[in-house]
């Protein structure tokens, strides 16, 4: 399971001269690849087909459909090359060229990969990197296809939506962040589940009485810190809230920002001690060791326990509630899937595959083919899914409003130039929270302009 991403070129480059001399710890590249990139846009046939009410084809469609993808590693491109396999078959007269760059090549590069000669659908992210680009008007209007759309949750929706209520993205994968633990420690020390967060630092008590560190973390690499900020600002201040502070549209030196640091320094006792010292797989094994009692993390952490016993040991729980008129139902997801070009090609070709994308017989052949993700779509089958995965796929059901995750959520360069130096000072000194939540405020109105 890829990390989230950090960073975007593009971006990078509206960056003020005042914030690019903070370290950083993934290092910019410079614009590798946008030959490849703007050189995709083959000239396709127009699609034909009757069109549905909706805008989408309801008979065959035909001609080329163009793909960009930055699915480059082996898995996941084996899986992008057999969903389009199974989407020409059922569409004989289509073919789907598919355009594929190196993942970290094409996010860097795609502003001037949509203002070039873009591919008729592209795989991209739900939350505000969609949004961006469909507000820059870069991004084709998908609405359409989502009247069609049958399975998906109003959660998963929302994250498709634009700032002006039409539908930019398909959802096709996901996997969610959440508190992991072993159910046989839970078992053999009669622990349990804590629902609030009091009784999460009561149970991280016991845990260390016990001889555990209660909550394994680390962020050496600098970005899975976010994820717990993320848990506790969804908790104290909810997820509009959430949203709008992560688009830059909330001061981070208000109250509420300096409230979620003072709770996380009221929790970072039970967690696992000099946590930059320590890359996110090294704390999950100490929590595959038995060594750690729980850890706040993606679900891609199963890759770090053997197939079979260690990985059905393996259970999470909600990040516990802080605020009862807040409660827990807004989650962290971050969602993969797929975008229309402005001005496609072949936009009935474009369509068509989007809505098989998103239909479950397109997600079942997703999954198959990369077992570490989930299907969006609650019709894909599940028998084959693990105790865990089909656990994961309820949780990420059952969520009335889902996260992205820091770097997705806001402007990459915001969140690796300023969020990821901040919270790595913020474990080094959790006591000067005035003094860094007002410098995160001011480099966020330089990088913002508000």
């Amino acid at each position: 399971m890829s990390r989230p991403e950090n960073e975007a070129q593009y971006l990078a480059s509206l960056v003020p001269p005042s914030v690019r001399g903070v370290d950083r710890r993934t290092v910019l590249r410079g614009a590798l690849g946008i030959g490849a990139l703007l050189g995709t846009g083959t000239l396709a046939a127009c699609g034909g087909g009757d069109t549905g009410s909706g805008g989408v084809p309801t008979g065959p469609v035909s001609g080329t459909v163009t793909v960009g993808s930055n699915q480059s590693d082996a898995v996941p491109k084996a899986a992008v090359q057999s969903l389009m396999d199974a989407f020409q078959k059922a569409n004989s007269g289509t073919t789907a060229k598919i355009n594929t760059v190196d993942h970290n090549t094409f996010q860097e590069n795609i502003n001037n990969y949509l203002q070039g000669s873009p591919d008729d659908v592209f795989t991209w992210f739900a939350g505000y990197r969609m949004r961006f680009f469909a507000s820059k008007d870069l991004a084709g209007d998908v609405s359409d296809v989502w009247s069609g759309i049958t399975g998906m949750s109003d959660a998963l929706k929302k994250s498709s939506t634009g700032d002006d209520g039409k539908q930019y993205f398909i959802p096709a994968t996901t996997y969610p962040w959440a508190v992991f633990y072993r159910k046989s420690v839970f078992e053999q020390r009669g622990y349990e589940v804590p629902k609030t967060l009091d009784d999460l630092k009561a149970l991280g008590t016991t845990m260390q009485k016990d001889g555990l560190d209660p909550i394994a973390f680390g962020d050496k690499d600098g970005w899975p810190g976010m994820g717990t900020f993320d848990q506790l600002n969804l908790r104290i201040n909810g997820y509009d809230y959430h949203v709008s502070l992560m688009a830059g549209q909330e001061s981070w030196s208000s109250d509420k920002v300096k409230k979620v640091f003072d709770t996380w320094a009221g929790l970072l006792p039970i967690h696992q001690a000099d946590p930059l010292g320590r890359t996110w797989q090294e704390a999950a094994q100490s929590l595959q060791q038995k060594k750690s009692g729980m850890y706040v993390l993606g679900s891609f952490l199963a890759q770090q326990f053997e197939k079979g016993s260690e990985q059905d040991d393996l259970d999470f729980f909600t990040f516990p509630e802080i605020d009862s008129t807040i409660g827990t139902d807004a989650i962290e997801a971050p969602i993969d899937g797929w975008m229309m070009s402005k001005r496609p090609k072949n936009e009935a070709a474009a369509k068509k595959l989007l809505a098989y994308i998103a239909s479950p017989p397109a997600q079942d052949i997703l999954v198959k083919a990369d077992p570490s993700v989930i299907a969006t779509n609650d019709g894909a089958d599940t028998a084959s899914y693990t105790a865990l995965q089909k656990k994961t796929v309820e949780f990420v059901k059952g969520a009335k409003s889902i996260a992205q995750f820091m770097d997705r959520d806001t402007r990459p360069d915001f969140a690796s130039t300023v969020m990821i130096p901040a919270i790595q000072q913020f474990l080094k000194n959790p006591k000067d929270i005035d003094g860094l939540v007002n410098s995160i405020e001011a480099q966020k109105k330089s990088i913002f302009g508000s």
